[in-house]
């Protein structure tokens, strides 16, 4: 344990110190600027702020050094060292497990959680369920573009939803949430059933029924010819693999066989395409905090000038 808390304590001091000198020195790091663009809409006037490069800020304040055309924004350089500091948080679990990181973890989930919550609210109770049963009070506060017929049958939705808010109140009135919630996994479990059908299964069988002698233009293709016959053989191995009713023995025993090794390179691939996604969101986490936070690269020439 004394060797852990040295070792932190050492990352601290150290990490502290290279931001001391990287913000002090130099061009400075982690600034975000904007350009203030008025907006007038009918008798409605405000100011919104366009983001803007640290190289256009550099230019345009040696150009005149009381230039107020391109500013810092404070709030949005801010949001960079947060989002910096959070991805560094993440980032000590690779050490160890720590109080940083259940920190961070917290907060992601729960912003993540208010976030999806007040999408939710804004995408689907208010013009799905107030803007059917209360259109004009909608209209007047929030769509002015909604109809205004009231659709009543929508009274069952606002049912099911208040009912399942029992389960949240005692044990006398909880069980009444179980109805909703049966019927909502019923819908939902038979719509993605029929989508899964229609997208995956169905799909698969379509693309699987192709040509295995290929002619373009008169002439044999050989190579779309084996990729055919490559595509249809390694079907028609995975299914012998799980079909029981006769014992893997013989041609059928190969067969399976076969049909293993193509599930197998199914599934590596399939592993290594998942793999590679996160390797990607590692890369751009990566290039944040080297670009937009420590300013030490520049890929996209944002700051030539300054």
């Amino acid at each position: 344990m004394q060797g852990r808390t040295i070792v932190w304590t050492l990352l601290f001091v150290l990490g502290g110190l290279f931001l001391v000198l990287r913000a002090t020195t130099g061009a400075g790091m982690a600034k975000v600027y904007v350009k203030p663009v008025p907006t007038v809409v009918g008798d409605v006037s405000w100011t919104d702020h366009e983001l803007a490069t640290p190289g256009e800020y550099a230019v345009a304040t040696a150009a005149d050094p009381n230039q107020t055309d391109i500013v810092l924004s404070f709030w949005r350089t801010f949001g960079v060292w947060v989002a910096a500091l959070f991805t560094l948080a993440i980032f000590s679990f690779l050490y160890s497990d720590n109080t940083l990181y259940k920190i961070a973890e917290s907060i992601v989930i729960g912003v993540s959680a208010a976030y999806w919550m007040v999408v939710g609210f804004w995408d689907v109770i208010v013009p799905n369920l107030m803007g059917k049963l209360v259109p004009n009070m909608v209209k007047a506060w929030a769509m002015p573009g909604l109809k205004e017929d009231a659709e009543y049958l929508y009274l069952i939705p606002l049912v099911l939803g208040v009912m399942l808010l029992c389960r949240l109140g005692p044990k006398s009135v909880s069980w009444w949430s179980r109805w909703p919630l049966a019927f909502f996994i019923g819908v939902f479990c038979g719509l993605r059933l029929t989508h899964y059908l229609h997208g995956n299964f169905l799909n698969q069988i379509r693309n699987a029924i192709v040509s295995l002698v290929i002619v373009d233009n008169g002439s044999f293709d050989f190579w779309d010819s084996l990729r055919s016959v490559i595509l249809v053989g390694g079907v028609l191995c995975g299914i012998v693999y799980f079909f029981f009713s006769f014992e893997h023995k013989g041609i059928v025993g190969r067969t399976a066989k076969v049909g293993i090794w193509v599930l197998m390179i199914t599934f590596g691939a399939g592993f290594g395409y998942t793999v590679m996604g996160r390797i990607a969101l590692l890369a751009i986490r990566l290039e944040f905090i080297f670009d937009d936070w420590l300013w030490l690269i520049d890929p996209t020439n944002q700051r030539i000038g300054v």
